[in-house]
């Protein structure tokens, strides 16, 4: 994967962290490794962080994996919309086919990869597969859809004027 428009990677996690909608403890990914138009590959190692607001009586769970890849996706659609006015806010509308092969992501020393692919998408939903492993190991994998330009979506719209004296 080669970037095929600035900037390009790695881009470390400060980059990300302006980037997408969480800061601080919450943006979990450290680096982006490489993209392209249709995937993305981030390395993170938050998991090991005692502090990681992910976790649940000291343990991380392997579906918190999710959480890693949507800030993927979401930084994916940063770099994707780098040229654009202002950034599109998007939430994740739906998760299917997830397979959990590990219950827990804190026990593994080495960084997580974490790869997510395009799949089919327009300008208001992007369907991405997605994958975290360590090292060659697959840990959780499955299939995301997005919903973009959230702000729209819940912006609200004043019922219109009706006749205040109905009959």
């Amino acid at each position: 994967m080669n970037a095929t428009a600035a900037p390009a990677p790695p881009l470390d996690h400060a980059w990300i962290a302006a980037h997408i909608p969480h800061a601080g403890a919450m943006c979990v990914l450290d680096s982006v490794d490489a993209w392209d138009a249709e995937r993305i590959r981030c390395t993170a190692t938050s998991h090991r962080d005692p502090h990681n607001p992910l976790r649940a009586h000291g343990r991380l769970a392997s579906v918190c994996g999710i959480e890693y890849a949507a800030q993927a996706m979401a930084v994916h659609g940063a770099l994707l919309g780098a040229h654009d006015a202002r950034p599109r806010a998007g939430y994740l509308a739906s998760v299917r086919n997830v397979d959990a092969f590990v219950d827990r992501l804190d026990i593994f020393a080495q960084p997580l990869t974490v790869d997510a692919q395009r799949v089919s998408g327009d300008g208001r939903s992007v369907l991405y597969g997605f994958a975290l492993r360590c090292g060659e190991r697959v840990l959780l994998s499955g299939r995301a859809a997005v919903m973009l330009d959230a702000s729209a979506a819940g912006a609200f719209q004043p019922a219109p004027a009706g006749n205040p004296k109905p009959r």
